[in-house]
């Protein structure tokens, strides 16, 4: 199903969490936008209560699950969309993130990846949404950043063309991907012809 794409922003704008498997990628893929790419990781100092912290640009941040005090004050830290890549029934979820999130109007989207079973599609829809975010400032977040860290990484190199030894920095802080998920970083930059090997 295509949704047209006034109508998914508007929904997006409320904080309504949607499942990105139907339609969000293909809402996106034609959009023209200017792309968030900044190389350097250490000078984007964030005061976010959340585990595993990680600046990436002065626009772009992933972490593990901000607590709710936390996503209450993004909007007043420049903030103006939240991507969360977890379930939203797991354990540690705050369960009105959404809300929280939209009554700052800001952006929420929740692509739900299961963690022992994450998917090119996955990360293909993640692309597609923080690519059509353009300029805004982001974060992307899941539960201790091991979701996020390595979407973010697949993103930098596919789409920002960044080196992927350099941008593989931001998720060596936070963890070394294995089975399923070192296999989707593999999948991922083998489709695009990027030869890195993850560690």
């Amino acid at each position: 199903m295509r949704v047209p794409f006034h109508k998914l922003l508007n929904s997006l704008s409320t904080g309504i969490s949607t499942s990105l498997s139907t339609y969000l990628c293909t809402a996106f893929l034609g959009l023209s936008t200017v792309l968030c790419t900044g190389l350097s990781t250490g000078a984007y100092a964030q005061n976010i209560d959340a585990p595993n912290v990680v600046p990436i640009t002065a626009q772009l941040t992933s972490s593990g699950q901000p607590t709710a005090k936390a996503l209450e004050s993004l909007s007043a830290q420049g903030y103006e969309a939240v991507i969360y890549l977890a379930p939203p029934h797991v354990s540690d979820a705050v369960r009105e993130e959404n809300i929280i999130v939209g009554r700052q109007n800001m952006l929420f989207v929740n692509i739900p990846i299961v963690f022992n079973k994450p998917a090119v599609s996955d990360y293909e829809s993640f692309a597609a949404i923080l690519q059509g975010l353009g300029s805004k400032k982001v974060l992307v977040h899941c539960q201790v950043n091991m979701r996020a860290s390595t979407m973010v990484f697949l993103y930098r190199v596919v789409v920002g063309k960044e080196d992927p030894v350099l941008a593989y920095e931001a998720v060596s802080k936070v963890w070394a991907p294995s089975g399923p998920w070192k296999q989707l970083m593999l999948d991922v930059l083998q489709k695009h012809k990027i030869n890195f090997e993850p560690y």
